[in-house]
């Protein structure tokens, strides 16, 4: 297996999962409307995002006349109660959700689309995550890192945010944004490799350059 893809996201945790399990790809812009349908569930809605993206992604590959390659689309959310968990509009919208989340669990679930001109393949994965409780200044300071203004069900797992969850069941890197086990069965099917030499290369890199900062500082 070789080959590179496309991946129609600006996210850069996307970004940062694929990097890290040696995918090679090239980012490109695909707009879709990202509005929920009467009726539509929270798994149906992700679903029908993360292909409307990887089918918009294809059709500017092949407009714009680059070289073919598989455009990878995907679209997370979180659920808590049957409803969807948004990016929070303001500081009390932050905080009504972060209220609702503190001691419970909510489901986050990411679906995958990966498309070229002969096929298309689809897979989701679904975590449950439980947070502990989280106190009133506890929200304030975290609102005021600046951290849930852009995330979805305001937090992240990566980052700050780590220190409300208690347990998670589930795909971590789903969570974060693209469940990278789910990925690699899709790559599959389209004979792209991950471990790609280059990115090998750069994990070698990275690794001799923390084991030189570690000599220095101890």
């Amino acid at each position: 297996m070789a080959g590179k893809i496309y991946l129609a996201s600006g996210s850069p945790r996307r970004r940062e999962l694929l990097q890290q399990i040696g995918v090679q790809f090239e980012v490109i812009a695909a707009s879709v409307e990202e509005k929920i349908k009467s009726g539509e569930t929270g798994l149906a809605y992700v679903q029908r995002l993360a292909l409307e993206k990887a089918q918009a992604g294809l059709a500017q590959v092949q407009r714009e006349k680059c070289s073919l390659a598989p455009v990878l689309g995907a679209d997370t959310l979180g659920i808590l109660d049957n409803k969807i968990l948004e990016k929070p509009k303001d500081a009390n919208d932050a905080a009504e959700i972060l209220r609702s989340l503190s001691g419970r669990t909510h489901q986050v679930i990411t679906a995958v689309a990966l498309a070229s001109p002969e096929k298309i393949a689809t897979a989701y994965s679904i975590t449950q995550v439980s947070f502990r409780s989280i106190t009133e200044n506890e929200i304030k300071e975290y609102w005021l890192t600046g951290e849930p203004r852009d995330k979805a069900g305001g937090y992240a797992i990566q980052g700050l945010g780590a220190v409300f969850v208690k347990s998670i069941q589930g795909s971590y890197s789903n969570v974060v944004g693209l469940p990278i086990e789910i990925c690699c069965e899709l790559l599959s099917q389209f004979d792209i490799s991950w471990w790609h030499s280059s990115a090998k290369k750069q994990m070698h890199l990275n690794w001799m350059w923390k084991k030189h900062e570690r000599r220095n500082f101890n």
